[in-house]
């Protein structure tokens, strides 16, 4: 089905994450890293897609009771799982234990959700296998000195097993010379772990946040960036198995939102166009108050000449609510079509999906051989806002 009549045939708003993008996006990452790397995808970025990447990926981070969830639903094998992030409900924890989910791997934020690991796995006669996560500064991970106790306890338990240590940089980290540091403070700590412990983790998961460019003035090598990160990992004296773990690169490109004008007009000299979506459907890091212009297109396709600048607002009762400032466009009509790029990764997640209770986008994958599957329908909030009296 063309785009075209897909458009004639549903109803905007709408996602569409393109499943031939996604493969392709995945084997030029795999393609442009060294061997020894393999891809951790995290579902925060996009769950819609977690299907679609199941057999091209090695890994899936979850970091919530729901998006476990998720990946139950869809039958994703759980020793595929790296169950993450700063709060492991006692009581969920307590019941994987309990049904002996085969959880791949916990990882071990805190000497609280240590204990609550060791606790359960004790108490259930369960075998699991940790990471310790080395904190980067922030709320996430655990000090050095943390993280070598844990080890050291862990070596004496016969019923836990240590898949290696788990290291978060960022989001949008463009910087090779950052990340050298950072890869270049791990590989020395993990050489404290051989002298002090005669420990050598099987195992590397390092959260890089590969940057992802979204409007329309910025400019980014990504061969040549890939290109010096493959040297950095090179460069480094660990040379076991080192996990990229990633979402919003791998997800990005592969999402387009459509969303269509219904109205137009003109006040105190600016040409406004209402949408049908708006803000609490799309949000772009980076983006503030619409100040850049993200990369989009105007269907039917047309030149610019003699192009009027337009203010592109969402259907939401907020100043707030806009998606692009002065965009040219030439004969703009309504029930023509908007559709914004790189909407793959987080866009449809962070909005502020609740206000005004309007309904959740249609949701589409369009498969490789150009054919579109509904995975998803319009989805209204209004039950979430109304009270239970």
């Amino acid at each position: 089905m063309e785009e075209k009549e897909f458009l004639n045939t549903y109803s905007t708003p709408m996602y569409v994450f393109d499943a031939g993008v996604l493969k392709r996006r995945v084997e030029f990452l795999k393609n442009s890293l060294p061997e020894n790397v393999s891809l951790c995808y995290a579902i925060k970025a996009n769950t819609f897609i977690v299907k679609e990447l199941d057999d091209i990926i090695d890994r899936f981070e979850v970091c919530s009771p729901g998006e476990l969830s998720v990946c139950r639903k869809l039958n994703i094998s759980g020793e595929k799982i790296i169950f993450s992030g700063v709060y492991k409900t006692p009581s969920v924890v307590e019941g994987l234990m309990e049904e002996d989910y085969h959880m791949g791997i916990y990882s071990i934020e805190s000497m609280v959700q240590y204990k609550l690991l060791i606790q359960m796995a004790n108490k259930y006669n369960r075998h699991i296998t940790v990471m310790p996560r080395l904190t980067s500064g922030n709320q996430f991970g655990m000090t050095k000195d943390e993280v070598k106790t844990i080890i050291k306890e862990v070596m004496d338990m016969p019923n836990v097993s240590l898949a290696g240590i788990q290291f978060f940089s960022g989001t949008q980290k463009n910087s090779l010379k950052k990340l050298k540091r950072e890869l270049t403070k791990l590989d020395e700590f993990i050489e404290l772990l051989k002298e002090e412990l005669e420990y050598v983790p099987e195992e590397l998961e390092f959260g890089p946040g590969f940057p992802v460019t979204y409007f329309e003035d910025e400019e980014f090598d990504e061969v040549e960036f890939l290109k010096g990160f493959s040297e950095i990992i090179n460069e480094m004296s660990f040379k076991s198995k080192i996990t990229l773990e990633l979402g919003r690169s791998i997800a990005a490109s592969c999402g387009s939102y459509y969303t269509s004008v219904v109205d137009m007009k003109s006040n105190k000299g600016q040409n406004y166009a209402i949408v049908d979506g708006g803000m609490n459907h799309i949000v772009y890091f980076g983006q503030s108050m619409a100040m850049k212009h993200p990369r989009c297109e105007i269907l039917p396709a047309r030149d610019t000449d003699g192009a009027l600048d337009w203010n592109i607002c969402g259907s939401l009762c907020t100043a707030n609510d806009i998606l692009v400032k002065q965009l040219p466009i030439k004969d703009l009509q309504l029930s023509d079509v908007i559709k914004f790029e790189n909407t793959g990764a987080y866009c449809m997640i962070e909005g502020i999906s609740l206000f005004l209770s309007r309904d959740l986008p249609y949701v589409f994958i369009k498969n490789e051989d150009g054919t579109y599957k509904s995975i998803r329908d319009a989805l209204p909030t209004y039950p979430l806002n109304t009270p239970n009296y």
